[in-house]
This record gives structure tokens, C-alpha cells and sequence, in this order.
């Protein structure tokens, strides 16, 4: 009995302490400032639609077309580079880094266009002998930089004033 009573105040102790500095979790963010957005992007892109599934998700309105009073998310280009970073004694490739670069634009009414870029990398070990697995982990690697870029754009969104 004793020991569970320090568990919960251990417990109690320190959820109180976290959330009197203001820390929550990541997840969905509120983007109360945004309940309607026009996203412009190419139709079958992958992060647009990543994107707009988080957006929704955070109970904002996806606009069909450009209204002045709404913001406007232009995604210029999303593109992946590979950089070899070491090779087998036979000259194979053995590992790569791989570079997803995200370009877009924000429109907010009655401001300037601000443009904004960054890159997410990571490093990727290659094995000609399992070449089936190392596909599908590949697009794994592919679907979870897709999934942060998405979620940096949106925390990108809810800092902007």
C-alpha cells in the first residue's frame, strides 16, 4: 500500500510539474486562426495529402478555391536526393543519406507572400542481397519524412502571427 501511494504521488507530482510549464504533447495543434485554408499543391502529391489530412484533422476547412480573406498554402516542390555516404570493397553502394527538401509559399490576407524552405535527411543503408526488403523500407523511410514535413508545415503554421 505504501509503495502505491508514492507511485501516485510521484505520479501526481510530476504531471504537475509539466503541465505548469506549459509543456503538452505533440499531436494535433490548435490552429484556431485558421479555420479555413486554400492548399495549393500538385493533385496526386503525396505531402498535400498528407498535409491535408492534418489539417483536417486539426478541424480546419480545406477551400476548393483562393479567397482573399482565407490564408493560401502554396507547396512549391517537395523532391528527394540521395548522396552516397560509403560503398562496399566491391563498389557497390552501401549507404546513402537521403535529402527531402520541402519548398513552399504562405499567403496570409492582407500580408506579403513569405516563402519558406527546409530539408529533412536521413541515412539509409543499402544491401543488394535484400533488395525487396530494402525497397520496402525505403518507402517506409519515404512515408515518414512525408509525414514530419507535413508536421513541420503545420507547426510552421501555428507560430506565424
Amino acid at each position: 500500500m505504501k509503495k502505491h501511494s508514492v507511485w501516485t504521488g510521484l505520479l501526481l507530482a510530476s504531471s504537475l510539474l509539466l503541465t505548469s510549464c506549459g509543456f503538452h504533447l505533440r499531436g494535433s495543434l490548435p490552429l484556431e486562426r485558421y479555420p479555413a485554408i486554400f492548399v495549393d499543391a500538385k493533385k496526386h502529391s503525396e505531402l498535400a495529402s498528407l498535409l491535408s489530412e492534418q489539417l483536417k484533422s486539426n478541424e480546419v476547412k480545406l477551400l476548393t478555391e483562393l479567397d482573399p480573406k482565407a490564408p493560401a498554402l502554396m507547396l512549391q516542390q517537395d523532391s528527394l536526393e540521395r548522396r552516397t555516404l560509403s560503398l562496399f570493397p566491391n563498389g557497390q553502394v552501401a549507404e546513402y543519406e537521403l535529402i527531402y527538401r520541402v519548398k513552399y509559399q504562405l499567403l496570409l490576407p492582407e500580408q506579403d507572400i513569405q516563402e519558406f524552405q527546409f530539408e529533412l535527411t536521413r541515412d539509409y543503408q543499402d544491401d543488394p542481397n535484400l533488395a525487396l526488403a530494402k525497397a520496402k523500407e525505403l518507402d517506409l523511410l519515404l512515408q515518414e519524412l512525408r509525414n514530419q514535413a507535413a508536421s513541420r508545415i503545420i507547426r510552421q503554421l501555428n507560430r506565424i502571427r
